[in-house]
């Protein structure tokens, strides 16, 4: 029986001297126990070969930076543009990975530093928290900002560190979100995950959790029928994917995405900002229209970290900028994400748009659109502000909710309070620093 393709068929042949239904293809173990870990099965299985000095270069590469594809995604390289294609730069190592630049960190966004569970919680933000259930991945993506703990089997969280990060959780009522990472959480067992999401159900201030994964796009086979029916009794649930190019967006991809999108889970995607990949706005724009085709919203476009071994990704902000300006008023709003960087030091998202305000005054603010007409909106004249104390919990307002608690400003909100006299914001005084120095 032939499987998805003529190319898929051909790799399955040479993976394995027994015949491959696409029963057994299709099968995510199936795929994980044949994941490509050396060049001489990539090869192979490409019909390529390198020479005795690229060779040697990939061998060191390997050496600091593991290999491991999935047969399907492998399946998806251009074999007669292999070395330029966006699939093969995203899963096969480039001897560019040595080059380390004096910028570049093992850990640029201080997740260990804001880990007050070390290895399983980073606590960032005031309201959720990073849970890294699993750093292991079905695929070792080229581009990955925690490439410092990819195949350090070491760093591999056990059950007993995965309850220390459920105490965690609920010893701090200000965490109503939890964002489950790694690695990738769907190498979990259904069992397991179901355990994890179970105990997180458990905790009354934990409101929504979100899962963040890269199997709709390197391993679709893993979202089953059993999978996401064990996902679907765990409502509020997000699922965030990531998606580069829209030659990863393939008949069983949009199968799994099908699959969860039609049990209810809202779909996000986080596109990382690659260059050779996906650095033109014809590319990125192609991609997020057949997302929302798949009904996932785009979410993020990330500027590439300044992690260890990824200078040859990094492309100039200029360039996320000019692609953004090909997106807002050219395509539906829903359709366009944010553009971030995520902040090195642990500073967290910062999100980057082209400048549409030009100028402001007491009575008017000058504005631009996409097209470059120049425009003005008037102000109001009589603007009464309505005092507000912060004092949330005893508010009597028009602005009081039935649900709100007490609630304390922090950051940019307690500059603007008429309440707090801080008149400056030093990153000592904030939250996260103090919560880094308890520890």
């Amino acid at each position: 029986m032939p499987i998805y393709s003529a190319n898929q068929q051909e790799l399955a042949d040479k993976i394995s001297p027994e015949n491959v239904p696409l029963s057994q293809w299709k099968d995510w173990k199936w795929q994980l126990k044949h994941s490509i870990q050396d060049i001489d099965t990539v090869e192979l299985l490409l019909g390529i070969q390198f020479s005795p000095d690229e060779r040697s270069k990939l061998e060191q590469t390997l050496e600091k930076f593991p290999l491991s594809i999935t047969p399907y995604y492998l399946s998806l390289i251009d074999t007669e543009n292999w070395q330029s294609g966006p699939v093969f730069r995203q899963a096969f190592p480039s001897p560019e990975e040595l080059v380390i630049d004096r910028r570049d960190m093992a850990d640029p966004l201080a997740e260990d530093k804001d880990s007050p569970v070390p290895g399983v919680i980073t606590h960032r933000y005031p309201d959720r928290v990073l849970f890294q259930v699993s750093n292991v991945c079905s695929m070792y993506c080229r581009h990955c900002t925690r490439k410092r703990k990819v195949g350090d089997v070491d760093s591999i969280p056990g059950k007993e560190a995965v309850r220390l990060g459920l105490e965690y959780i609920r010893q701090t009522p200000e965490v109503r979100d939890v964002l489950l990472s790694g690695g990738d959480p769907l190498m979990l067992s259904d069992d397991y995950l179901d355990w994890i999401l179970t105990e997180l159900r458990r905790i009354p201030h934990v409101q929504v959790i979100r899962i963040g994964t890269r199997m709709p796009v390197v391993l679709p086979y893993r979202i089953t029928d059993e999978l996401v029916a064990m996902l679907k009794k765990h409502h509020p649930l997000w699922v965030n994917t990531h998606f580069n190019h829209p030659r990863e967006i393939t008949t069983s991809s949009k199968q799994a995405l099908r699959k969860m999108a039609d049990a209810g889970i809202p779909l996000g995607n986080q596109t990382v900002l690659l260059a050779g990949v996906n650095d033109c706005p014809r590319i990125i724009k192609s991609l997020i229209h057949k997302l929302v085709e798949n009904r996932v919203r785009p979410y993020y476009l990330y500027q590439c970290d300044l992690s260890e071994g990824l200078t040859h990704f990094r492309t100039p902000v200029g360039k996320g900028i000019e692609i953004m300006e090909s997106l807002i008023g050219h395509t539906s709003g829903f359709s366009v994400p944010t553009y971030v960087i995520d902040a090195p030091g642990g500073g967290g998202k910062i999100p980057l748009t082209p400048n549409y305000l030009i100028s402001l005054s007491t009575n008017k603010v000058v504005l631009r659109n996409y097209e470059g007409v120049i425009t003005t909106y008037q102000e109001p004249e009589s603007y009464k502000t309505t005092f507000c104390d912060r004092n949330c919990a005893d508010c009597r307002l028009q602005l009081k909710l039935e649900d709100a608690e007490e609630c304390l400003a922090t950051g940019i909100e307690m500059l603007l309070s008429d309440k707090n006299e801080t008149i400056s914001l030093t990153p000592e005084n904030n939250e996260r620093m103090e919560r880094r120095n308890n520890d």
